[in-house]
């Protein structure tokens, strides 16, 4: 380059305004002092909100093996830096939720609180209601309260409406990306809704601790990040952000308020805690003298407490200090219906009221009339005149309720309109919009009135007399009498919209009642009929449980005709909700009247229904099978399920509910030869439910025979481990960033988990759910690595023991799900005494030794007739003899312990005798030893008690040792036959015992 052209590029440089270069994000990997001058800055590029999403990004990268297989982002320094880069932001914006809320969706947030919960060290694997936040450091428990309160305010949030973009062209390629992450939402609001009640107790636990909190700083978190926590500085009482206990309590009660309110709508009681939630929230917001810590919106706040007021009623109509909505709720509670109109009437004059206020209060009093409440009408009809005034003095159309009304008016009807309407006019100076608007009322008012002799009282009414000039009262009058001429000369005219009857509201009311009640498919067409004939609307909205599958909604509401339409969408409605009560009797009526109906225009629909009918046909058997009934399936019905599974129709709405339950079907009337051997492989290729049904049936048909095949069990296995790992999911920021969040809700495998579990919870075949129980039973072994506290189930020889990428598969996840699957199993077969001995296991491991002892005695119950038989060495091995010695030992019954002892293949002395030692025994001591029959142990017993002085013991134990049949010179058959005495009558006692 020359050197002019040198000096022209930097005159031109030089011309432009320098734009600072956006900070990088590995930029405060480098330099850790940077991230704390970023954020000092009065408009830092990216924001703090920004910046958490980039590190949360980053940190869950993927990194690809050897083989190309994309692995889980690593457990590295890099990435532990940039999630606690991510949680210094978040600390620097102190933990407010409203912000982070408003910049964060839903995942991130997620991640990030769990990022926080980690650090501050709160115990995994436990419930956070379980915790004693009293006995946690003061960061810990904080960082609980923190997730639990954006736990109910992301379901309270998610209650509200959104509105959908609509994506452009440009767009179109996003799609998917957003759908992930829809899904990735719904999913974690799915886990926060079931676990609602957990946190609303963590916060209940919160508000009962009279302490200040402390919060995460950026350096406290940096002191955790070098290890600093080893001299206890991060957990004492003064680390961190100082929170009041009044600030945090004035937020809890805030965010608790909230989530009562959104329950309120199904369950009434709530709103009475809501309403006490907020009544604290408004007194120590008055109390606090900063609130740095607390935010909330004191409108919404206000709104809030009016509300919760109405709805409980918690209001005095003669506090000054009561809103006007306050004030009309509690006098139409109170009965007080004159004042209710007075206020009305005030209100035309103050319009404080808005006008959507006061039409549903009028709405509310004519329910009351259609439900039967005696001496409403008139009520309704002057309230109908004080909106119709009010509706006149603001320039409005007048409601066809008030039309109706003029139809038949009575003398004091046309008073009482006469008296609001003075009464509604500004005493002192009326403006001239409202006088005018007045002016055109009464006119209106003439106009309608078709009795002479009201249209004089109006005329002459001294209102009238003062908004019409002379010219326009006589032209008016002169019309009226003409008008009243010809209506007497005429035939009667043809009836018009207004000519509806007075009693045309309540009529549709009561028919639009017995529609929702109606189940008879005649009578609820005859009923639309009527209803169509009296209005024109869309009367499938008419109650908002009637819900059809959203796969069918387009089809339904593009049905021209009106009538067709209310009746395909309410009969459908209303059969679904049959077969959900199991009302399937009823169901065949709606569905065979929807189906006549539709067969005759819409072949898709008359489809959709042969689909549904026979979805009820098999759940209809299914229930019958659940009740205990042994009748297989008539040929008719298998061969249809067969025919939807193989169904290939194009445009065709197909519900995956309907596939899900064939599948299920088919493995619960062992189906098997047709699922591995007759099913297209493009079926098995294209749905998930008819692959995992196939990999069953081949697997469970295996199982039988001599040789377990371990083929189709590995590609069940390899099936199953994808469904439990977790995945990565991309998102896209507004700045088109992408980002990698990991989910644990996989989207790897065929199904998501939660889909793979409801699967499950429709099978009933014992050997599909043995195979099934067999599996996670292997897979939570494998991933738990403790062999000394292994799960047991049948077959696990069949399944790998070991995997390949053991960091991908989310443990929590496997270990729900086998304790959920195996619960499932019980509940349809309490006997089964292998799955009560897995389940047993599942409790032995986790500690819970009272309820594993339990069912390892209901185990050798249901095998031996309450243990009036042996119970098989098949059952009661020696490790689930030891199992059952360590649950006793556990809770110390030793006594037991030394009995238990006896059970093995070889008695086992050492503990034994260690139990007996033991002098602190929660059991019953020697009310046992007649359950005793090994001599050494009695004669070991003799001596304890002969060393304590413990004379009587010694003396039962002598009793006990001297029994003729526990000789030693017996025959060999007699000592086992006291033996097995014993063993019988020992369970039995500990089966009164536990169960």
């Amino acid at each position: 380059m020359s050197a002019e052209a040198a000096d022209r590029v930097a005159a031109v440089g030089s011309s432009r305004p320098s734009t600072p270069l956006q900070t990088s994000w590995f930029e405060f990997l480098l330099d850790g002092s940077l991230l704390e001058k970023h954020l000092q800055k009065s408009n830092p590029d990216p924001l703090p909100v920004q910046l958490i999403i980039q590190f949360l990004e980053q940190a869950s990268k993927p990194s690809v093996n050897e083989q190309n297989q994309v692995q889980p982002p690593a457990d590295n320094r890099r990435n532990r830096t940039l999630k606690l880069l991510a949680l210094k932001v978040a600390a620097h914006m102190k933990w407010d939720l409203e912000v982070l809320e408003k910049g964060l969706t839903i995942p991130v947030l997620n991640m990030l609180l769990n990022e926080l919960l980690c650090v501050s060290k709160v115990p995994p694997g436990v419930k956070h209601v379980d915790l004693d936040l009293s006995t946690l450091p003061p960061t810990t428990a904080m960082a609980v309260i923190i997730y639990n309160r954006w736990a109910i305010r992301t379901i309270v949030l998610s209650s509200f409406p959104e509105k959908q973009t609509k994506p452009g062209p440009h767009q179109m390629n996003m799609l998917s990306i957003v759908q992930q992450e829809k899904e990735m939402t719904e999913n974690i609001l799915t886990v926060l809704k079931e676990q609602a009640a957990d946190s609303i107790s963590v916060l209940e636990g919160a508000l009962r601790l009279k302490k200040d909190f402390y919060v995460h700083t950026m350096r406290t978190l940096d002191l955790l990040a070098a290890d600093a926590a080893a001299n206890g500085e991060t957990e004492s009482s003064t680390a961190g952000l100082r929170i009041s206990t009044d600030e945090l309590h004035c937020q809890v009660h805030y965010d608790l308020g909230c989530i009562f309110f959104q329950q309120g709508c199904t369950d009434q009681p709530a709103f009475e805690k809501a309403r006490e939630h907020f009544r604290q929230t408004k007194e120590l917001f008055k109390k606090l003298d900063s609130t740095v810590h607390v935010h909330l919106d004191e409108k919404r706040l206000a709104g809030y407490w009016n509300a919760c007021k109405a709805l409980t009623g918690d209001c005095n109509p003669s506090d000054s200090q009561t809103s006007p909505y306050d004030q009309i709720n509690s006098l139409i509670r109170a009965h007080n219906h004159q004042a209710v109109i007075e206020s009305f009437i005030k209100d035309n004059v103050t319009r404080s009221l808005p006008n959507h206020f006061r039409r549903s209060v009028l709405r509310e009093f004519m329910y009351k009339v259609q439900q039967g409440e005696a001496g409403l009408d008139e009520v309704c009809h002057k309230l109908c005149v004080c909106n119709a005034i009010r509706d006149a003095l603001e320039g409005e159309v007048l409601s066809v309720r008030f039309q109706q009304l003029l139809l038949k008016p009575s003398k004091r009807m046309v008073d009482f309109i006469l008296e609001v309407c003075t009464r509604s006019l500004e005493k002192d100076r009326p403006s001239e919009m409202s006088r005018r608007n007045m002016a055109n009322f009464m006119k209106t008012l003439c106009e309608s009135l078709e009795d002479l002799s009201l249209v004089f009282v109006v005329s002459s009414h001294k209102l009238f007399m003062e908004l019409l000039r002379e010219e326009e009262r006589k032209v008016l009058v002169e019309q009226m009498r003409k008008r009243s001429a010809t209506i007497n000369l005429s035939a009667k005219p043809l009836p018009s919209f207004y000519d509806i009857p007075a009693s045309a509201s309540v009529n549709i009311g009561q028919l639009e009642q017995q529609l929702i009640l109606s189940l008879e498919p005649r009578r609820i067409r005859q009923i639309l009929i009527e209803l169509h004939g009296m209005a024109e609307r869309p009367f499938w909205r008419v109650n908002s449980k009637w819900e059809v599958p959203p796969d069918y909604i387009n089809v339904i509401l593009s049905i021209k005709d009106n009538l067709t339409k209310d009746l395909v969408y309410i009969l459908m409605a209303k059969g679904l909700h049959c077969i959900s009560i199991k009302d399937f009797a009823h169901a065949r009526q709606l569905f065979s009247a929807c189906l006549e109906l539709v067969t005759e225009f819409s072949p898709k629909l008359r489809q959709v229904m042969l689909n549904e009918m026979l979805l009820l046909e098999v759940r209809a058997h299914e229930t019958m099978a659940a009740e205990g009934s042994k009748e297989r399936p008539p040929p008719d019905l298998v061969s249809r399920v067969r025919g939807y599974l193989e169904m290939r129709i194009h445009d065709l709405p197909l519900r995956q509910v309907v596939g899900e339950e064939c599948v299920a079907f088919m493995l619960n009337w062992r189906e098997n030869d047709y699922l591995t051997l007759q099913v297209p492989p493009s079926l098995v290729m294209n749905n998930p439910y008819i692959k995992l049904g196939q990999l069953l049936a081949s697997t469970c048909k295996e199982l039988p025979g001599p040789k377990e095949s371990r083929r189709t069990a590995k590609e069940l296995w390899d099936v199953v481990v994808q469904i439990c790992s977790m995945s990565i999911q991309h998102k896209r920021n507004s700045e088109g960033r992408v980002g990698l969040i990991k989910q644990r809700e996989s989207s790897m495998g065929i199904l998501h988990r939660s889909k793979f579990i409801t699967f499950i919870k429709k099978l009933r075949e014992p050997l599909v759910l043995t195979t099934l129980i067999s599996l996670f039973v292997r897979l939570h072994s494998i991933v738990r690595d403790d062999i000394v506290n292994e799960v047991t189930a049948e077959h696990l020889s069949i399944w790998p023991s070991s995997l390949p990428n053991i960091q991908a598969v989310d443990v929590e996840a496997v270990a729900v799900t086998v304790k959920e699957l195996v619960s499932y199993a019980l509940t349809l077969n309490p006997n089964n005494q292998s799955w009560l001995i897995t389940q047993a296991d599942i409790y032995f491991v986790t500690n819970q030794y009272s309820a594993a002892l339990n069912l390892y005695l209901q185990a050798g119950a249901v095998c031996s007739d309450f243990f009036t038989k042996a119970v098989p060495p098949d059952v009661y091995t020696d490790q689930v003899l030891k199992r059952m010695i360590k649950c006793c030992s556990m809770m110390n019954c030793h006594t037991q312990v030394a009995v238990l002892c006896q059970f093995l293949r070889e008695v086992d002395y050492m503990t034994a005798f260690k139990a007996l030692q033991e002098q602190n025994s929660h059991d019953a001591m020697d009310s046992f030893y007649d359950y005793i029959w090994d001599v050494t142990i009695l004669e070991y017993l003799t001596h304890i008690h002969h060393k304590r002085g413990e004379t009587e013991k010694r003396q039962i134990a002598i009793k006990a040792i001297g029994q003729t049949e526990l000789n030693t010179s017996n025959p060999e058959e007699v000592l086992q036959l006291a033996a097995q005495k014993r063993k019988k009558r020992f369970l039995q006692a500990m089966a009164k015992l536990y169960f």
